[in-house]
């Protein structure tokens, strides 16, 4: 395996799932009120046992939440998606885009990755539903 510095990880985001990284981000917005009103609710007591027991409150709630968005299979299919590629079925230079990862379909480590245009990339998404596989 090849050692990557921090920034280079943070700047490769092609392993990401964008669709449970986007809920994820929005259950962490939610979460903010949702504790701001539990500590004024708990406005009465002493700063550190309200945030402990918001926190905790917090936990109870987004522990479920967080469960679904990082195990669910509804939110498995994974795209990647690049400008300008030649269509591996028609053979068109297009916009590409391909499928990674859904439920028992996995080409993550795809040594030689196959774009397909829009039309392309369609057709094949219909041959892999025809199949069984959940896209």
């Amino acid at each position: 395996m090849k050692y990557q510095s921090l920034s280079e990880r943070r700047a490769d985001m092609s392993g990401v799932n964008i669709k449970r990284y986007g809920l994820y981000l929005i259950r962490w917005q939610l979460s903010t009120p949702i504790l701001a009103g539990v500590l004024y609710a708990l406005s009465g007591m002493d700063k550190i046992n309200a945030t402990v027991i918001a926190n905790l409150i917090g936990g109870l709630i987004f522990y479920w939440v967080d469960m679904f968005i990082f195990t669910s299979d509804r939110l498995t299919v994974q795209w990647e998606v690049k400008d300008t590629v030649r269509c591996v079925d028609c053979g068109k230079e297009a916009r590409g885009y391909r499928i990674i990862k859904a439920k028992e379909y996995d080409r993550t480590k795809d040594i030689h990755p196959q774009f397909r245009c829009e039309a392309c990339s369609q057709k094949k998404t219909e041959e892999l539903r025809q199949r069984g596989i959940e896209i």
